[in-house]
């Protein structure tokens, strides 16, 4: 088994903690996924087991993940970060691997992307943030990087989101930037 497989891996004991977490805030946000069973999630899960590692890696850096809805094409569920604020463990990045390489000096620790990645997940996008905002009020105090398109990566931009004044709102930022308050809101489909 090659070494990024075996990181993939959790415990029989890991993988039931966070089921059952999963399933008490499944049960605890009901308006998040309505007319989805935690049956046909449960099972979906113990059929992709693959995806609890990347699932394990969001709720560890604060993104307390819950299913949102279902792609009516596949059939897979979404789980996303609900967390109220930006998920603490995946602040202070700055977009994407090219900015990361870019900045001269005080550098993050990492870019979004590349710990998106790293984790098995993916960036929201515009679309999917304003989804999820419909389902509560989330990034009060912080932002999120937001999947940008590449027109406006290529001239050096990236867009975040935030909720401020009861009004999501969508911005730019040079890639480079980096602020102690934004991170990033993942996606995994199940």
């Amino acid at each position: 088994m090659s070494k990024s497989a075996a990181k993939l891996e959790l415990g029989a004991k890991a993988r039931a903690e966070l089921i059952a977490t999963f399933g008490a805030r499944f049960a605890k946000y009901p308006e998040r996924h309505r007319g989805i069973t935690w049956a046909h999630v449960l099972k979906r899960l113990e059929a992709n087991a693959e995806k609890l590692w990347s699932l394990a890696e969001m709720e560890k850096s604060g993104g307390e993940p819950d299913v949102i809805g279902q792609d009516k094409t596949t059939g897979e569920f979404l789980f996303v970060d609900c967390s109220p604020q930006s998920p603490a463990g995946r602040q202070s990045t700055c977009y994407d691997r090219a900015a990361l390489d870019a900045r001269k000096e005080h550098k993050p620790k990492t870019s979004a992307m590349d710990l998106a990645e790293s984790m098995g997940v993916e960036l929201l996008d515009e679309d999917q943030y304003r989804t999820l905002q419909k389902l509560g009020e989330f990034d009060t105090k912080s932002s999120s990087w937001i999947k940008t398109p590449a027109a406006i990566r290529a001239k050096g931009g990236a867009l975040f989101c935030d909720r401020r004044y009861d009004h999501v709102f969508t911005y730019h930022n040079g890639a480079q930037s980096y602020y102690s308050g934004r991170g990033f809101r993942a996606l995994l489909r199940v």
